[in-house]
């Protein structure tokens, strides 16, 4: 009795399933066959009525700038995952394809494709949104820069950093000399151009370098806490010199040039000696860190803005204030923590993709790729020599000198920054731009090999001397 109402129940609920689709099967057959043309007559003018509508909406302002932004992330994730898989650090990849997406690759390979996603006028927003994933970022690493860990590695950090910038810089200057008839701008003094070109060789990328000493577990290691501290004392005097050179660049005459000095001195000074010591001895009490990360983004804002007020431009502003926080563990924690993720993930990609756009497809020659040669040979040997010499004559070992200056000579986001600062301020041209752009990659990227090829050298030098009779 069970099986047969079982049976009876199956019986019905296939009935039932046949008729919800055969009949709509058939009556889909009716249609198609006696009036077919005319509802397929309907339908592609309907289709066409949307495909137009769609169009229209795609390149208003917003589709097309939610257009861009979702290529542009999908491009530069892409990028990072295939640089990882390939031993790299992730954003390697993400500036190596904001360079992709510009004039010099997709503009000359699908010029048609490159002029419907990026049209000139679009830029404008893309070009705010990337300032402000900057502004932001530069925050993180201000608050990363903990200078109160230097503690016991000072003079040693002090000398060592300061040689690994003063070694490249020297070199840049040189260097512009032969570069400054054919490659600095129209009206462009040679003293901006050789200062511009000398500290661009000397930057070296503190977050970029705090990523790979972990990528590789060297950031507990006595070689990788020494890093962590040059770069640190190096990267905030590199940021001042710079301030410095831009203040003193963007004045008309000797008065003028002496107040941004004294200005930015004070505003150091101030951001330093007062805002800072404040922020160290302030305690946060649970659960108030979301109410203190608004005031360090206004802070940031508010610095930002009167840096750019200044004549030194609005990044100095940003950095200055993650600087400030930088004390205190809580809200270095909250920045890290809450603006770090939202900066790098989405507007970065932003800030390599504005790069990359700002490049002409005839920016690079076949001649400047001697050029390209020549400054990065010029760039890793200052970074490389400046660095030895000074951690050898500080007393550290031979091998650790040289592999702390292959950690010194990556550049990465930072020289990024600051070329984009001097394209901006008209320090340098179209070829020169991506030149260093070029040279930024490049040194970032050979760090990793630099560093595996002096442990292969070690291992051999030590099999040498283990065979020797």
């Amino acid at each position: 009795m069970d099986s047969d109402t079982t049976g009876m129940r199956r019986s019905g609920l296939a009935w039932r399933y046949l008729g919800w689709v055969a009949l709509p099967l058939l009556i889909g057959l009716g249609l198609a066959r006696f009036a077919g043309p005319a509802v397929t007559a309907q339908v592609a003018r309907a289709e066409s009525s949307l495909g137009a509508d769609w169009a229209a909406h795609l390149h208003a302002p917003l589709g097309l700038f939610l257009l861009q932004l979702l290529v542009l992330l999908m491009v530069a994730k892409g990028a990072g995952w295939l640089f990882r898989r390939l031993g790299q650090p992730g954003v390697i990849g993400e500036m190596a394809a904001g360079l992709m997406m510009g004039p010099l690759v997709l503009g000359a390979l699908l010029p048609q494709v490159h002029g419907v996603l990026f049209p000139p006028a679009s830029l404008g927003s893309l070009g705010l949104l990337s300032q402000l994933g900057v502004l932001m970022f530069l925050l993180v690493a201000g608050a990363e820069l903990d200078l109160g860990g230097l503690r016991g590695r000072r003079r040693f950090a002090f000398v060592v950093s300061h040689a690994g910038i003063a070694v490249p810089f020297v070199l840049g200057v040189l260097l512009a000399i032969w570069l400054y008839g054919a490659h600095a701008p129209p009206g462009v003094g040679f003293t901006g151009f050789a200062l511009f070109v000398g500290i661009s060789l000397s930057i070296t990328a503190f977050p970029v370098l705090l990523r790979i000493l972990a990528d590789r577990g060297m950031t507990g290691t006595p070689l990788g806490q020494t890093a962590i501290a040059c770069a640190a004392l190096g990267d905030a005097t590199a940021w001042c010199l710079l301030a410095l050179i831009v203040a003193a660049a963007q004045s008309q005459g000797w008065a003028p040039a002496t107040i941004n000095l004294v200005c930015v001195i004070a505003f150091v000074a101030l951001m330093l000696g007062v805002v800072r010591p404040w922020f160290s001895r302030l305690v946060i009490a649970p659960g108030q860190e979301g109410r203190w990360l608004l005031v360090m983004l206004l802070m940031a804002l508010g610095c930002a803005l009167v840096t750019e007020m200044l004549g030194i431009h609005a990044l100095f502003g940003a950095f200055a204030a993650g600087v400030a926080v930088s004390g205190n563990a809580t809200l270095r924690h909250t920045v890290a923590e809450r603006v770090e993720p939202f900066a790098v993930t989405l507007l970065l990609p932003l800030f390599f993709a504005m790069t990359g756009l700002r490049m002409r497809a005839d920016a690079l020659q076949a001649s400047d790729l001697v050029l390209c040669l020549i400054v990065i040979v010029v760039a890793t040997l200052g970074k490389l020599i400046g660095t030895w010499s000074a951690a050898r004559s500080a007393g550290m070992g031979n091998h650790d000198a040289w592999k702390l200056g292959a950690l010194m000579n990556t550049r990465g986001l930072m020289e990024l920054i600051v070329l984009n600062l001097g394209y901006e301020l008209g320090f340098l041209g179209d070829r020169l731009f991506a030149v260093l752009v070029i040279m930024a990659l490049v040194t970032t990227a050979m760090t990793g090999p630099l560093l595996n090829a002096m442990e292969r050298w070690k291992t051999r030098q030590g099999l040498r001397v283990g065979h020797r009779p």
